[in-house]
């Protein structure tokens, strides 16, 4: 079954792609529909073959295997001239030795258009990136984030149906980057251009995307929404990339209960599981909490490490029914106060049973 979106006719059908380099299997059977208009995010470790899949829907290597098909066309062995896509590249590859008009009205230049047209549509989109004012500048002159718009307004100019961006933003600094996202997807929305994205940031994926493609050794690990993505995570590997995550080995010791070592909780996920079975339990720091006497899953701490980071405090968490299992806990500074967090205290906390989340053993 496809990964899809929700809609019957999807804008860019991925059906069974596959892609080998000799005997190294970059890509394994990759089926995923996405909708006119979505921000799409290919997410995944270095090697898990997302900037195959989006160099495949570019046309620039063509997929071994399967087929792929835009706005009901079959578009599986079209060079990427002859594809609706714009693309904007992890170095920009902007040419040096033209002005940032001419870098932008680049694809321009090479249609049956009129000088007056293409000049038109190039302060069009200068103005629409902010960079009315450069346009005579070379690329030397302009910074990372500016020249990181250039090659998006280029990537614009010929108005295409699909927007492909290969880790846009990662050679620029953290400050810089976070503002770029915010205006990359702002503009995307403005424009409505179907946009599939490249990263390996998961900040990045999370804050812009529709939805997100989990990708590992080649393969679609998960596709949801963010909140789909970081909340139920569908498997031991996306609950480990996305986000921090303690993993704990339980084995199943009653009706919806499982038991680490001397510290037994109750998994609603675990109903209708065979006792005995071993597996893994999640919990993401956040979803400890602190908690009185009569809390379910409440058990005692002490803490054995503290991190600061500004508006959270970490603390990692020694269970006194399971001396070896140490927990990573995040707590707001305010309520960091309230309870009185220190090194070597004790705390209560709890595990809710609805944010447990159970794998088999890993």
């Amino acid at each position: 079954m496809a990964h899809g979106a929700d809609r019957k006719k999807p804008y860019l059908r991925i059906e069974g792609v596959n892609k080998s380099f000799g005997s190294f299997h970059a890509l394994k059977n990759v089926t995923l529909d996405i909708a006119e208009r979505e921000f799409v995010c290919f997410l995944g470790p270095s090697g898990c073959g997302k900037t195959t899949l989006l160099r495949a829907i570019a046309g620039l290597d063509i997929q071994t295997t399967g087929r792929i098909f835009q706005a009901g066309r079959d578009v599986s062995a079209l060079p990427p001239s002859a594809r609706d896509v714009g693309i904007v590249f992890q170095s920009y590859a902007l040419f040096p030795n033209l002005s940032v008009i001419d870098n932008v009205g680049y694809g321009l230049a090479r249609r049956s258009t009129t000088r007056e047209s293409r000049r038109g549509r190039v302060a069009e989109l200068l103005a629409l990136v902010n960079l009315g004012e450069h346009g005579a500048k070379y690329p030397a002159q302009l910074s990372g984030g500016q020249q990181q718009r250039v090659a998006l307004a280029r990537a614009l100019a010929t108005s295409p149906g699909l927007l492909l961006l290969d880790e846009p933003l990662s050679a620029l600094d953290a400050k810089v980057r976070q503002y770029l996202r915010g205006e990359l997807r702002a503009l995307q929305r403005k424009l409505g251009v179907t946009t599939v994205m490249v990263t390996h940031d998961q900040e990045e994926a999370l804050t812009m995307a529709d939805r997100i493609v989990v990708m590992n050794a080649g393969a679609i690990e998960q596709v949801g929404t963010p909140a789909e993505i970081y909340g139920t995570p569908s498997t031991a590997f996306v609950a480990d990339f996305i986000g921090a995550m303690n993993f704990l080995p339980a084995s199943v010791s009653g009706a919806g209960r499982a038991r680490i070592e001397g510290l037994e909780l109750h998994v609603p996920a675990l109903n209708g599981t065979v006792m005995g079975t071993e597996i893994t339990l999640c919990c993401r720091p956040e979803d400890i909490v602190p908690a009185d006497d009569g809390a379910a899953n409440a058990f005692d701490t002490k803490i054995s490490a503290i991190e600061f980071l500004g508006p959270n405090l970490r603390a990692t968490l020694v269970p006194k029914d399971a001396a070896s299992r140490s927990l990573t806990a995040e707590f707001s500074a305010t309520q960091s106060r309230r309870i009185g967090i220190a090194l070597g205290g004790t705390l209560r906390v709890a595990m809710p049973g609805d944010r447990l989340h159970v794998f088999a053993r890993r």
